[in-house]
């Protein structure tokens, strides 16, 4: 889950932000020659992308920075001379041992700084977009600007409407409430914990997001979005559940549905990019998303409509089936000219649906992408999903391929060890007022707080 947390992020000399990095899965793959690349996650001043890398390049930017850096300890997991580089257990352990080198460069600034390491990260290539042949390249400072900036003309004007909650709903919801136990989600903001309610004696995902972050990087109407898409879609199967929104000065609290594990179905966490309120026709124009699965037109950076989800699901979909994004490259620039230009090309090891069903949404022409007459109707009728009994997907009645089992609620062995062992900060149950809570007013963040209805 992407979250956010209460304590300042570190900053660079420079000023900005530091990158929150970490090293989250690999991948062997086979060409001329047998290898694994690490897949390295960075996520910066609300940007978030993803590089691969292999051993060797890591090993190439430790040896330049031992000769730039002699005084700053670093290392590498080693070697293995004898025996199988490619077993899980030693893939594992070399994963997490990069993982903890990829966090000692973000945590020296002087390493942040030097172009060597940025370069590894993408930090200075990241986001982008390159133009088609229709229009000129784009400056990198006004991207920037656009990415996840608040959107344009006749989007910027439409009134943000508020949910009406009733007249029922409690007053009395506070950080105190909660006995906070574990880390279990880190993001841009703040982080997400697994929280006991101390009278109720529920188990909860709270997700703590820092105003101060938040207002700094002009994400307020994001967060705002998120709870009202959380709070329209209470009861939905697959979306996870919105218990109480809060507020204390200096924080933003959201206290969802703990999922982890045991049932096998997949539930979305994350809203915080949602576009609300667009009708069948309606399009939007802001420039957001996670790089690999941007759609040619977001990245020409035209007016785009719902078409760009099933870009998206085609890109996801690529990736389960082949272990990389479609048109992957590590270099970002090059990336983008790939998405915006380079055919699509499969190779022969999947069935024909799944060849069509890829080639439907991977259409750089969205009016003649898969789901661009008839929406879900068109995904939900073709031969991939042909034995599909919707209706009772839905129910959640078909074994699911694969279950997560846990032992319980508190069983945290499929979230992030590297999560778990954050220490919790007492800060988090504390208040600057003693009367923070739902009732809270901020000016900034008018109409977050929320509470179920008490009941009759």
């Amino acid at each position: 889950m992407n979250s956010s947390g209460n304590e300042p992020v570190p900053e660079t000399e420079a000023g900005a932000t530091s990158p929150t990095v970490s090293v989250t899965n690999s991948e062997t793959i086979e060409k001329n020659k047998k290898f694994t690349v690490y897949k390295v996650v960075v996520e910066a001043a609300g940007h978030k992308w993803f590089v691969f890398r292999r051993y060797n390049e890591f090993s190439k930017l430790l040896d330049i920075l031992k000769r730039q850096y002699p005084n700053i300890p670093l290392k590498l997991p080693g070697k293995k001379l004898f025996g199988n580089n490619f077993s899980s257990d030693f893939i594992k352990n070399r994963r997490q041992g990069l993982n903890e080198f990829v966090q000692k460069l973000v945590s020296e600034p002087c390493l942040l700084q030097s172009a060597e390491v940025r370069e590894f990260l993408n930090v200075d290539k990241n986001l982008v977009p390159l133009s088609s042949d229709e229009g000129p390249l784009e400056k990198v400072q006004d991207l920037a600007e656009a990415l996840y900036s608040e959107e344009k003309g006749s989007d910027a004007d439409k009134e943000e409407k508020p949910v009406d909650l009733g007249p029922k709903e409690k007053k009395n919801v506070k950080p105190s409430d909660f006995e906070f136990l574990k880390v279990i989600g880190k993001g841009s903001f703040g982080r997400v914990l697994l929280a006991k309610h101390k009278t109720e004696g529920n188990v909860y995902a709270v997700k703590v997001l820092q105003k101060k972050m938040i207002l700094k990087r002009n994400e307020k109407n994001h967060v705002m979005s998120e709870r009202n898409v959380l709070l329209k879609n209470l009861h939905h199967p697959f979306l996870v559940g919105l218990h109480y929104a809060f507020q204390t000065p200096d924080k933003l609290y959201f206290v969802l549905d703990y999922v982890n594990g045991g049932e096998g179905h997949v539930v979305l966490t994350d809203f915080g990019l949602s576009k609300e309120g667009l009708a069948e026709k309606d399009t939007t124009t802001t420039f957001c998303g996670t790089p690999e699965y941007l759609a040619p037109e977001v990245l020409r950076k035209q007016a785009y409509d719902k078409a760009v989800d099933w870009w998206c699901l085609g890109a996801v979909l690529y990736e389960m089936l082949y272990g990389l994004p479609p048109f992957y490259s590590k270099d970002t620039l090059e990336m983008y000219q790939n998405i915006l230009n380079k055919p699509l090309r499969l190779r022969t090891n999947i069935s024909i649906p799944a060849r069509n069903l890829l080639e439907g949404l991977l259409q750089k022409d969205k009016s003649k992408r898969l789901g661009a007459a008839n929406d879900v109707e068109d995904i939900k009728k073709h031969d991939f999903f042909k034995a599909i009994n919707w209706a009772d997907l839905e129910a959640k009645v078909i074994p699911p391929p694969y279950n997560p089992n846990v032992r319980g609620q508190m069983d945290l062995k499929n979230i992030d060890p590297e999560f778990i062992r954050e220490p919790v900060p007492a800060s988090l149950s504390r208040s600057q007022s003693l009367s923070a809570s739902v009732q809270d007013a901020d000016v900034s963040f008018v109409g977050f707080s929320y509470a179920p209805p008490t009941e009759l």
